[in-house]
This record gives C-alpha cells, sequence and structure tokens, in this order.
C-alpha cells in the first residue's frame, strides 16, 4: 500500500512545485525591462483596480505563453465555433483550466490520505481531468447549440436574402437588411462577414471564412454555391431560391427522420418502466387467487 502511496503524493508535489514555477516565475529579464520602461511614466501610486487588471494581464500573458501551442489551436478553435463570447474570452478560459487543475490536485491529495490505496489515486486524477477540461467540454457544447441553431436560421435567412434580391437590391445590401433586421447566431455571423469586408477582406476571402467560423456544413455548401455563381455569372436570385428551397426540403426530411426515431426511442423506457407496472397491476391480483387455492401456499 505505501509503494502506491508515495509516488501518488511524491507526484502531487511535484506537479504542483512545476506548475507553480511555469507560472510566478515571471517574465524573462528583457520582458520584465521592457515593462518596466513602458510603466516609468505613468503614476506611482496606481488604484488598487489598475493594480488588479495588470496582475490579471501578466497571468494571462504567462498562461498564454506556457500554454503548448496544439492546446492554444484547439481552445481558440471551440472558441470561435461558440460565437466568440465576450464574457469568456480565451485568457479567463485558460485562468479557468489553471483552478480547475489545482482543485483537481489538491482533491486528489485528499482522495490519497483518505483511501491510501489505487482507488484515491485513480479517483483524483479522473476528477482533475475533468476540471481541467471543463471549459473546452463547456464550449464544444456551447458550439453544438450554436451550430443547430445556425440549421434552423438559414433556410428563412435565405428566403428573405432571396426575397430582397428579387426586389432589386444587391447581394451584399441583401445580406446587410437581412443581417441588420434578423436576430440570432447566423445574423452576428452576417454583421461580422459585412464588417470582414468592409476592413478590405475581398469578398471570397470572407464568405469562407464565415463558412470556417461557424463549422456548418449546410452553410458551407451555400457558400461553394454564392462563390461559384459569382465565378460563372449565374444569377445569384436563382442560387439563392434553389438553395433555399433545397434547404427547406432537407429540414422536413430531418424532421420525418426524427419523427420515424421516436417509436425506437420509446420502446425501452416502455418494456424497462411501463410494462413491469402494468403486468403487476393486470395479472397481479390473479397470480395471489391462483397462490391463495393452492394448497401449502
Amino acid at each position: 500500500m505505501n509503494s502506491v502511496v508515495v509516488p501518488a503524493v511524491i507526484s502531487v508535489f511535484l506537479g504542483t512545485g512545476l506548475l507553480a514555477w511555469l507560472l510566478f516565475v515571471g517574465a524573462p529579464a528583457g520582458r520584465r525591462k521592457v515593462l518596466a520602461n513602458l510603466n516609468r511614466d505613468l503614476e506611482a501610486a496606481p488604484d488598487l483596480h489598475a493594480a488588479g487588471e495588470q496582475a490579471t494581464s501578466e497571468l494571462a500573458d504567462v498562461l498564454r505563453r506556457r500554454t503548448p501551442p496544439m492546446m492554444m489551436k484547439s481552445i481558440s478553435k471551440l472558441w470561435a465555433s461558440a460565437g466568440r463570447p465576450e464574457a469568456w474570452p480565451i485568457d479567463r478560459i485558460l485562468t479557468m483550466k489553471l483552478l480547475g487543475g489545482l482543485a483537481g490536485f489538491i482533491v486528489m491529495l485528499g482522495f490519497i490520505l483518505m483511501l491510501r490505496d489505487l482507488r484515491g489515486f485513480l479517483m483524483g486524477a479522473a476528477l482533475t481531468a475533468a476540471l481541467f477540461f471543463l471549459p473546452e467540454i463547456l464550449l464544444y457544447n456551447t458550439g453544438i447549440k450554436r451550430k443547430q441553431a445556425i440549421n434552423l436560421q438559414l433556410p428563412d435567412t435565405l428566403d428573405q436574402m432571396s426575397i430582397a434580391v428579387n426586389a432589386g437590391l444587391g447581394f451584399d445590401a441583401a445580406m446587410q437588411r437581412v443581417a441588420k433586421n434578423g436576430r440570432g447566431e447566423l445574423a452576428s455571423e452576417l454583421v461580422r462577414t459585412l464588417q470582414d469586408i468592409q476592413v478590405g477582406m475581398t469578398r471570397r476571402d470572407a464568405y469562407f471564412d464565415l463558412a470556417e467560423r461557424t463549422g456548418v456544413p449546410k452553410l458551407e455548401r451555400f457558400v461553394r454555391a454564392v462563390v461559384q455563381g459569382e465565378t460563372y455569372g449565374i444569377a445569384l436570385a436563382d442560387v439563392l431560391q434553389s438553395q433555399a428551397e433545397e434547404l427547406r426540403m432537407e429540414r422536413r426530411q430531418d424532421a420525418e427522420r426524427r419523427a420515424m426515431q421516436i417509436p425506437v426511442k420509446v420502446i425501452f423506457p416502455v418494456i424497462l418502466f411501463i410494462m413491469p407496472a402494468l403486468f403487476i397491476v393486470v395479472i397481479g391480483p390473479g397470480v395471489i387467487q391462483i397462490m391463495k387455492s393452492i394448497p401449502g401456499f
């Protein structure tokens, strides 16, 4: 038992010490000198709010530099698919991962000291991993819900754009009108696409960035159809109308498919929970009478 507990405790202390060293050693000497030169002419006694913001920014900078590039890329992708929530920037996500990992280490140490066997280490390690990856799990869940909402909003949005184009507006003007009057995730994404075009990005790159940013296959297919229509000179009104009709048909087929799946999903709760109670109510009194009529019961 001691052969299991001692290495586990040593690993906990080594991991905590390494994490503390990575966080609180601070920036390199050259960077500290640059920061000192930049802050040299500031007020000598800043308020507590400014000091707190500076400490938070320094911690976020350390976390960004110490986080592996692959993990940063994965977090950035999940954050973008979740709609880039302002309340949860990447710096806050990294801070929450740090706090979750530290809390998991502490709880794992408590499990090891209480149980004093391999179970404590395994339970603590599982809880540490769950707390460390909890922000990414929440981002992934938010991204899935956002994609589902965009899928539902896309056919109606294309209908509105088709009506606007048929009324004489250009494609960008129709997109701007729909984005201004619409609500929801897709409208906000269209607003950002128009902003990208206004700051100098080409329309083709802005459209493909919209498809990559949302990660919705139907929207990506629509973007490719629009780009091909502009390339080969096809009327965008026809492209919008055909895409809207196809998406409405797919939405109808998806609803029918889900309706056909309901009996299959209901059969297991019926067999496990409803049928036993029904058998007890219907057959139970007869079984009791039979048992009473048999001698010896």
